[in-house]
């Protein structure tokens, strides 16, 4: 029998997209901008180091990631945070960021807090992941409108004591999905400080956070440091897909303090899939050169530019600070979309598959999420078109 806790949980974003999609001809040539799948090149020499690890497929994975894996993603860290981590106690390589975001609650969230049934705190929209992993622990998901009006990020502090004295892990996404919207400083030091007063972990997804317009977003492990905060207040977890153009390599990894990352390693002993051997050698590699990382941030630089001087007299059109992709304002997200596709071919996703109603509000409703991910005049014909039949 599906978990009762389950049973109202709408249909995947992309499922659902194809649902309200596929049964009706596209208006034109198909332009897909939905998936946040990087479409720019990886570096070319990661297949020869596949290739020379090859016999690596031969033998059973490394569980927490081979130490050269990880010794170069301390080294990563180091060099963009300046926070030094020990590669034996404060990290785990993960099999793509989805893994560490949902098992860590699994690892990490207790099951009763204050006595009652624990809280966990999402942006609302969100990647979907969190809110599945607060249902599995049987905790209570919280919704926390991420809007125009807070700056497309959620307002933390606006949460009464009551309800914060339950909260046992609060999710936050910077640079955020889908709106690229990036924390600061000071954002940051108000979350950890709130996590400090009333006990709770923060779990700060980080995937996006090589992708921005100008200053390299502040990292959540440095801003703890500088607090002196718990070392098991913040958990991190970043990826190798938007960072490096390698969603199909499946390398991340979770960071955090040693008891946290103890008890993240026992879970995967049980129920992870570590990454293969040949493609953690790979992995190494890619963590240790920052060559392609810039030549793949100024490929976004351009499209950002572009972007601005298409959309930008869109009433509401706001430019996004980082990510690759464009929360545009609509009237109704499912319409437009569908508006879209049926006269011209353009795929986009609607924000209320990206968000949940909470008091009759869905925050996502009046918004369509574009990504920027195809070659640069691939989407600036999308968006051209995108503009033409929306905003005429």
């Amino acid at each position: 029998m599906f978990p009762e806790r389950f049973s109202n949980l709408p249909a995947y974003a992309f499922p659902r997209l194809r649902s309200l999609l596929d049964a009706h001809a596209p208006g034109g040539e198909v332009m897909h901008m939905t998936i946040g799948e990087p479409g720019h090149d990886f570096p070319p020499w990661i297949v020869d180091i596949i290739a020379q690890n090859a016999d690596g497929f031969g033998n059973y994975p490394v569980n927490e990631g081979a130490p050269g894996l990880r010794r170069a993603i301390c080294d990563w860290v180091s060099r963009r945070y300046g926070v030094t981590l020990d590669a034996d106690a404060n990290l785990m390589a993960l099999n793509g960021t989805r893994e560490g975001l949902y098992n860590a609650m699994m690892a990490l969230c207790p099951e009763i807090k204050g006595g009652a049934r624990p809280k966990v705190l999402l942006p609302n929209p969100f990647y979907q992941v969190y809110m599945v992993a607060a249902l599995s622990v049987g905790a209570e998901p919280v919704f926390l409108p991420a809007t125009r009006e807070t700056g497309y990020l959620p307002e933390f502090e606006a949460l009464s004591p009551d309800v914060l004295n339950q909260v046992t892990v609060a999710y936050l996404c910077s640079p955020s999905n889908p709106q690229g919207a990036v924390a600061s400083r000071a954002y940051w030091e108000a979350l950890i400080r709130l996590a400090e007063q009333y006990d709770f972990k923060v779990f700060a997804d980080e995937c996006y956070s090589e992708i921005y317009r100008h200053e390299p977003p502040v990292g959540a492990l440095e801003v703890a440091r500088d607090l002196g905060a718990d070392p098991e207040r913040v958990v991190v977890f970043h990826s190798l897909s938007k960072r490096s153009n390698l969603p199909g390599l499946r390398s991340g990894f979770i960071a955090g303090g040693p008891e946290s990352i103890k008890h993240v390693r026992q879970l995967r002993n049980y129920a992870g899939s570590p990454l293969p051997m040949p493609l953690q050698h790979a992995a190494e590699k890619v963590w240790d050169d920052e060559e392609h990382v810039i030549e793949n941030r100024a490929l976004y630089a351009e499209k950002y530019i572009r972007a601005d001087d298409i959309m930008g007299g869109v009433p509401g059109y706001i430019s996004p600070e980082a990510g690759f992709f464009l929360w545009l304002p609509v009237e109704d997200g499912e319409k437009a979309t569908m508006k879209l596709w049926l006269e011209t071919g353009v795929r986009v996703l609607p924000g209320a598959y990206l968000s949940r109603e909470v008091g009759g509000i869905n925050p996502g409703k009046g918004y369509i999420r574009a990504a920027m991910v195809a070659p640069i005049e691939e989407m600036a014909q999308g968006l051209i078109r995108l503009r033409d039949c929306l905003y005429s």
